[in-house]
């Protein structure tokens, strides 16, 4: 319906039902508000993965926890496309995955404005909700826990793969490039095609992987990777693919065992491109370790230059960034801001890009103490995996230290892409 409408009117509101972040960061900003402990301090890293990264199911176990915060999801997605509605809004394609940086990314000329107020009314009605509802005593770490093992237990409840013989029955011979899609190519679709890259690279196996709908699917894919429940509809899309299907995107070894099987069929010949010579958002050049301390709008900029002399955004962008924490700090915890630019400047950025600083003696950001400036630029899902390794970091205060005092830039790069 979405394709349909977009094609005749150039803009579709159906791409927004699923992909606003908001509801999901109004709950993440209410626990980082009024919870404690733990459950309080794993906020700002989970809501750097949801709103930044696109992936929506890092706020499960926060509802798992309290259910009855399933009102608060309702009540700011109903707001939220109450809001787009009566501003008109929509987006000219299915973001993928559902970051903020997609929505931005994808909203038509003179439409971003209605995006954003439907973003930002459903996030302050989701907040609002949920600041009514959220266990605001005690501990709750242990209930985070078993809300996470609940999830896991959830996605792997059924982990048999429909075709179990890929060792031995598919010929893969003429697979060139591969495709990993779900229902409307958001999140986790992203993360099992950064796992399936990280797979063949690791058999130096050089083939072209892409996530996306399971809509977008064309002939040019030769082997299609799906969820079991929508592998039918992936057939129909594209019959003459070779078809996998499994019942998890990140939790399966089905990535290993098809790099290995690809393997087989590569030709000895075949040079694989190491990762130095190709294009990466995060290079061992872009990380400044050992600088003295700045001001905060020094520290922006200087990252911010790192960006625009790697060719990865224009020197406007560099100006957008300084906006973007003036008008909301991009301080994020333990020591830690990730300054980027306002979603004005979306056109100034020519590829993803990722600087690091590090100020041993720390930078005043508005009276808090940073150690990591992390410049990010962002478009598409390059950025994805450095955005969730940053997220882990966040929440080990032991890592930050260290990041903070190394001396060394492959530890530190290390960190950031592994």
């Amino acid at each position: 319906l979405g394709i349909e409408q977009a094609a005749e009117a150039g803009k579709s509101i159906f791409f927004l039902l699923e992909t606003n972040p908001g509801p999901g960061l109004g709950i993440l900003l209410a626990y980082w508000v009024f919870a404690k402990g733990m459950v309080k301090q794993s906020a700002p890293g989970a809501i750097i993965i949801h709103f930044f990264g696109g992936i929506h199911e890092i706020y499960f176990p926060y509802i798992l926890m309290q259910p009855s915060l399933l009102l608060a999801v309702i009540a700011g997605g109903a707001s939220g496309v109450f809001t787009f509605v009566i501003t008109g809004a929509g987006l000219v394609a299915s973001p993928s995955p559902g970051s903020i940086f997609a929505l931005s990314a994808l909203a038509p000329r003179g439409g971003l404005l209605g995006v954003l107020a439907g973003v930002v009314v459903s996030a302050g009605v989701s907040f609002l909700v949920s600041a009514v509802l959220i266990n605001k005593k005690g501990e709750q770490e242990e209930a985070l826990t078993k809300a996470k093992e609940n999830v896991s237990q959830m996605k792997n409840s059924s982990k048999t793969l429909i075709i179990n013989k890929i060792d031995e029955d598919l010929d893969l011979s003429q697979v060139r490039t591969i495709a990993v899609a779900c229902d409307a190519g958001m999140g986790s679709s992203a993360m099992g095609a950064s796992k399936l890259k990280a797979a063949l690279k690791e058999a130096k196996v050089n083939l072209e992987v892409i996530n996306c709908s399971i809509d977008q699917l064309d002939e040019q894919s030769d082997l299609v990777i799906t969820h079991e429940k929508l592998t039918k509809r992936a057939q129909s899309v594209v019959p003459g693919a070779i078809h996998i299907s499994i019942s998890d995107f990140i939790n399966t070894d089905i990535y290993d065992r098809l790099a290995e099987r690809l393997a087989e069929f590569q030709p000895s010949s075949v040079d694989v491109i190491e990762s130095e010579d190709i294009y990466q958002p995060l290079k061992k050049q872009n990380i400044r370790i050992g600088l003295p301390s700045s001001t905060k709008e020094e520290a922006i900029r200087m990252a911010g230059q790192i960006l625009f002399e790697g060719g990865y955004v224009e020197e406007g962008y560099i100006d957008a960034m300084v906006q973007r924490d003036s008008e909301l700090s991009t301080y994020i915890g333990n020591g830690t801001a990730i300054p980027h630019g306002v979603s004005e400047a979306k056109k100034k950025i020519i590829k993803t890009g990722i600087s690091i600083l590090q100020f041993p003696e720390g930078v005043d950001f508005s009276g808090n103490t940073v150690y990591l400036v992390v410049g990010i630029a962002g478009v598409g899902n390059e950025h994805l995996m450095i955005l969730s390794n940053l997220a882990e970091i966040v929440e080990d205060e032991e890592k930050i230290k260290q990041l903070s005092q190394t001396t060394d830039i492959d530890y530190i790069y290390k960190q950031f892409t592994n």
